[in-house]
């Protein structure tokens, strides 16, 4: 069940992960610029394997004995990676194109709401089906001309 109220922590992490994202497709699209979106790629993500594996190392409990097995993730979870590998080349390359970083995350965010209300919308992943409201629709707008301002205005700056 999703709580009607806004928990203002979850608003804050959610807020540092838009500053996080931003940094991330920066530095990305740098390695990209030296390199090239595929180098970028494998080296944010072979940073990442080696960071995982020493925070595992350092935080991981054996399961005390007669502790039910945790259940086993679907098959099209282990998709985000692939996802992740191509979403690093995809936004290194468009972070290096006249749209820079801000015209890459605008119209990375518009992806991801259009996308993410097309998954309610169809109830993907498991997630109850949901239809769009008046304020979805209206966000998507939003969205899209604030896109469109900053890659339209943005380029005659």
């Amino acid at each position: 069940m999703t709580p009607t109220r806004s928990n203002p922590l979850h608003l804050a992490a959610a807020f540092a992960s838009g500053g996080l994202l931003t940094l991330m497709v920066h530095f990305n699209g740098m390695l990209a610029h030296y390199g090239n979106a595929l180098f970028s790629s494998w080296t944010a993500h072979a940073t990442g394997t080696v960071a995982g594996i020493i925070v595992m190392g350092l935080l991981y409990r054996k399961p005390e004995p007669g502790q039910p097995a945790k259940p086993k993730a679907p098959l099209w979870a282990y998709m985000g990676g692939m996802i992740g590998a191509v979403l690093v080349m995809l936004t290194s390359t468009a972070v290096n194109s006249p749209l820079a970083l801000s015209g890459t995350i605008a119209l990375g965010l518009a992806g991801q709401v259009i996308f993410s209300l097309a998954a309610d919308f169809w109830g993907l992943f498991g997630f109850p089906k949901r239809r769009p409201q008046g304020q979805d629709i209206l966000a998507i707008a939003l969205i899209l001309g604030g896109s469109a301002l900053i890659i339209l205005v943005g380029r005659a700056a």
